[in-house]
């Protein structure tokens, strides 16, 4: 495993066009929570991974340049220790109340009810990861808002300032591509995975017709 990104951006802070635009930029896969949806048998892996286990990140990551989201975030340090020329990439909101009105409608209601598509194990390896990396109290918006703000001040206080990359949505092409030392592409930035996009691929809401 030689990731050249480690993601320690929590999951709805635009991650899902991280992916998109790593992959443009490096050429090769980025791991995401959405990787797991066709890799069933890594849910057992992050599960013991959250349960305190050691995991071979080598071959769980291997063939992925980058990796963004949960529930790799949940092990950012354990990643860029295992990586020490990666980037840090720390993805955000514009607050932590936007940040929780988006997770809170998407990820944490998910979690309550039946996958649309079942998968053993999936949903309880994302309550231990959100449990014991996160905070127990996910589903109370001040709790969880207040983990939020705790794990971006652990990332910046952690990483030295020439190794990490903070990154919000809006920020497009330009820091990536400086921060990797590739050109910026022509095309427009990607833009993936709206809230109601979530929604809609998690099962909470039907497809809009038309």
């Amino acid at each position: 495993m030689v990731l050249r990104v480690v993601g320690a951006g929590l999951g709805r802070t635009g991650t899902h066009s991280l992916k998109l635009a790593l992959e443009r930029l490096q050429g090769q896969p980025c791991y995401h929570m959405l990787e797991v949806f066709g890799r069933p048998a890594d849910v057992g892996a992050w599960h013991a991974a959250a349960l305190g286990g050691s995991p071979d990140w080598a071959r769980l990551l291997e063939g992925y340049g980058a990796i963004v989201d949960w529930p790799g975030a949940a092990f950012w340090r354990d990643l860029a220790d295992a990586n020490p020329d990666a980037l840090v990439l720390l993805s955000t909101r514009d607050g932590a109340a936007t940040w929780w009105t988006s997770a809170s409608s998407t990820i944490f209601e998910a979690l309550d009810r039946p996958l649309p598509v079942a998968m053993e194990g999936f949903q309880d390896m994302v309550s231990a990861l959100l449990d014991r990396h996160f905070t127990p109290r996910w589903r109370d918006r001040e709790e969880a808002m207040a983990a939020y703000e705790r794990h971006n001040d652990d990332v910046r206080a952690s990483v030295a300032p020439d190794r990490l990359l903070e990154w919000q949505p809006g920020d497009g092409w330009g820091p990536l591509a400086a921060a990797l030392g590739v050109p910026v592409p022509e095309e427009p930035f990607p833009h993936a995975n709206s809230t109601a996009e979530a929604r809609v691929m998690m099962g909470l809401d039907t497809p809009p017709e038309g």
